[in-house]
């Protein structure tokens, strides 16, 4: 069941304490990710909220619960690991924006891999996330590492690398 965000979760927080406390969570909550924790996801993303990633774009909360419910259901071992979070100078929630460098751990083929990437995120007033885009080079971290795929991507690059 979703997080109902009640009459004192609707006020405006708007300082760097609430922030960095929201920051801290959207961190715990990407690390402890699990087929268990997807009822959670309305604790840390808005009702309203967007995510894309190279291979889809949904809107709301169930579809975006549901996103993350299939790459379990293709990827039960997977798991993110947060390295990083920067976030907008403004340093409070009024528009604050971040962005999340993370690894991704995975199996591919039987073996363990690693996908980093990185998330931008905007945050509405409330400290929830509102706009959510992940961005990694899929040719990369995913492709070049199917045996399938690997030698057509290997080629290609050879063909549009310079020298």
């Amino acid at each position: 069941m979703d997080h109902v965000h009640g009459a004192s979760e609707t006020a405006k927080v708007d300082t760097a304490a609430d922030l960095n406390a929201r920051l801290a969570r959207m961190k715990v909550f990407f690390e402890n990710l699990s087929p268990a924790s997807l009822d959670q996801i309305g604790d840390v993303y808005a009702h309203e909220a967007c995510f894309k990633d190279p291979f889809q774009a949904v809107h709301g909360l169930d579809a975006i619960r549901g996103v993350f419910k299939h790459m379990f259901t293709i990827q039960p071992t997977s798991r993110f690991t947060v390295l990083g979070i920067t976030h907008n100078s403004s340093e409070t929630l009024a528009n604050a924006q971040c962005c999340l460098r993370w690894s991704y751990s995975l199996e591919l083929a039987g073996k363990a891999a690693c996908i980093e990437g990185c998330s931008w995120i905007r945050l509405d007033p409330r400290g929830y996330i509102i706009d959510h885009r992940d961005y990694w080079d899929a040719a990369e971290e995913l492709y070049e590492k199917l045996p399938v795929l690997s030698w057509l991507m290997r080629w290609l690059r050879r063909k549009i690398a310079p020298g």
